[in-house]
Order: C-alpha cells, then structure tokens, then sequence
C-alpha cells in the first residue's frame, strides 16, 4: 500500500509540473500614438507577448494627423485620441473618438477642441472627456454620449485668464471623481475644479503652486489618493503633495530627476507609479533616461533607487504592462521603443529589446 501510495505521489506531482509549463503569460494589445510629420501615419497597434518582452504584429489602427496621446476608456470599448495640431479647425486642434471592435477602431466622430495643439485626453466615470490644449492655454470639456461619440459645445476652461504675467500651457488633466486636476505648465500650477451641476468650477482650493519656473507637466496620484506626485518639465524635478485632513493638498517634498554629474539640457516628461505602489519612475528627455525611486507607504516620501538609460533619444510617455514585469518607453527623436524587464521587488530595469517606429510619443494597453 505504501509503494503505491508512493507512485501515486509521484504522478500528481508529476501532474502539477506539466500543468506548471503549461502556464502562459497573456499577450496584450498595445496602441501607439505618434507624430505623423515623418514615416509615420497616425494611431498603431502591436500585440506585446508577455513572455518574451517583445513586441509583434505592427498594424496601422487608424490613419490620424498627429494623435500624440491616446487614451482608452475603462470599459474597453472606446479609444479616444488627439489631434496635437492648430489647423483641425480655425480654434485650434481637435479630438477623435473611436469604437474598439476586437482590438480595431471603428470612427464615431472628430470634434474641434477649441485650443491649439492638444496634447493629453482625460476620461471621467461618469461620462466626460478632458482634452489639454498646449498652445491654447485651455482645457476642453466633452460630454461622450452613450455610443462613446463626442457631444459638440464643450465646456472650456480657460486658463489664460488667471495670470496676466504667465502664458498658460495645459498639459495634462485627469478627473478624481467630481474632481478635475490640471497641470499647467506655464503657470507653474496644477489647477482644480468640481463639478457642479454638470460643469466644473474653480474648487475651494483652486491651485496647488509649485516653485516659479518649474513647469508642471504630468501628475500621477498615489496609493490611496494621499499624495499627488508633479513631475516638473523645465527645472527636472518632482514635487509631493500630501492630502490634509481637510482634504486640501500641502506641499511637502521636491526632488531632482537628474544625476548630480548631469551636464546640459535635459526636460522631464512623463511619469508613472507601480500598481503596489512601491515604485515611481520618470522620463527625462535630454539626459534620455528613465529615474526610479521608492515611495515610503507611510509618509509617501521618495528615495532614490538609480535611474537607466532609454536605449534611444527624447523618452515621451512611457507605460508599465498589465503584468507590471515590463517598462516600455517611446523615444521620439531616435524612432524606437524600446523594452525593460522590470523587478518588482527592487524597482529596477533590465534592457531587453527595441522596436524601431517613427515618431512614438504615446503608448497605451487595451488589456
């Protein structure tokens, strides 16, 4: 009895080591927004294989003058995208909405925003659309209708007449809940508003300053919305801003993205924190590199871990798969993307490959 008792051991064992190899990690559909003044056309899509860290099956997704940011909604259903020019109109810029069928974009509509060069779409819970107008110094609010299309008329919030002495620069938005927070680069702010009978108004703490000239570009919050993280473009910093009891944010600490021994120009751009929430990793364009630090889950203070080179020129947005194993980056002026193994005990990045593409500025999974 106890021989076979013991094979049987041995079988099931035998059993878990083959449905072990069995295991695959998933692949993922990813969709690249580029500039579309060179070889490339517009919005591309690449199937990431998340066992390799390579990335496959290049397709044209939708032909589209300049979508230098993309944005999908968490349904899945709808991809949205910009139109980062100043003719789509004779406001400015526009943004287009797009059906997902099984991975391809079906057009639902185009819509003016208002503002020149729109860089960055936002999507609400509840139905709205955010679009960021650089040159505009504005910030367009949409209405999606209940296909995913745009509604006409946005609501705009327009930044250019809050400082006399500042040219406005909107370069991200993001809504949190009936919040809406808006970086604005040229006026060293992030900006927020609350909906109100379905617009958005100045909140009782209108703007969280930052120092002059620093230029905040990009924000992510953290692990329990306690503290907003600003990545700043022109002085190549990152400030923390920590929620109050009262809920206003208060400013705490401000580091450096750039090495000490750094020498010239060198620009952030995007930023991102690990789904644990343990790391946070920016884009510096200039000293072309990608910085990591660790985020104290108490205090939500920044330590700095090292930082790794992007394998190319002028790192944009940059994306961790849904795995959270992977950091991709979009080099824009040298044409690739290129692809890290990431550890997810120490935060740390590993050059796996590239992908040679024209003019990456966006990246963004479906899965």
């Amino acid at each position: 009895m106890r021989f076979f008792s013991l094979i049987l051991s041995v079988l099931l064992m035998g059993l878990v080591g083959c449905s072990e190899k069995k295991v695959e990690k998933k692949e993922y559909q990813l969709f690249v927004g580029t500039y579309t003044d060179g070889d490339s056309e517009g919005i591309y899509r690449f199937t990431f294989d998340g066992n390799t860290g390579t990335l496959k099956n290049k397709t044209l997704a939708a032909v589209l003058p300049n979508p230098s940011f993309v944005k999908i909604s968490k349904d899945k259903q709808h991809l949205y995208a910009a139109q980062e020019t100043a003719d789509f109109d004779s406001l400015g810029g526009g943004v287009t909405a797009f059906k997902l069928m099984d991975g391809k974009l079906e057009l639902l509509n185009s819509m003016g925003t208002a503002g020149k060069h729109p860089c960055h779409v936002a999507l609400s819970d509840d139905g709205f659309l955010a679009a960021s107008n650089y040159s505009g110094g504005n910030v367009s609010i949409f209405k999606l209708k209940e296909d995913g299309s745009l509604s006409s008329d946005p609501q705009i919030l327009d930044h250019k007449v809050l400082d006399t002495a500042k040219t406005s620069h909107a370069h991200m938005a993001k809504f949190n809940g009936d919040q809406l927070l808006v970086a604005d680069l040229g006026l060293d702010a992030v900006k927020q508003y609350t909906k109100q009978n379905g617009s958005f108004v100045p909140s009782e703490q209108a703007s969280l300053d930052v120092a002059e000239g620093a230029g905040p570009r990009h924000f992510v919050l953290g692990t329990g919305e306690q503290f907003l993280y600003v990545i700043n473009e022109l002085n190549s910093t990152i400030t923390v801003f920590q929620k109050a009891e009262n809920g206003a944010y208060l400013e705490g600490e401000t580091q450096s993205t750039l090495a000490s021994d750094f020498e010239g120009e060198s620009f952030c751009a995007d930023i991102h924190i690990s789904t644990d929430g343990k790391f946070l990793y920016g884009s510096n364009r200039g000293e072309n590199t990608i910085v990591i630090f660790a985020i104290d889950q108490g205090s939500g203070k920044l330590t700095l871990v090292g930082r790794e080179s992007v394998g190319g020129d002028w790192p944009r947005n940059f994306t961790l798969d849904p795995s959270g194993n992977f950091l991709l980056v979009a080099n824009q002026r040298s044409n690739n993307i290129t692809i890290y193994a990431r550890s997810t005990e120490s935060g740390t990045l590993e050059f796996l490959n590239e992908l040679k593409l024209s003019s990456p500025v966006c990246l963004e999974f479906l899965d």
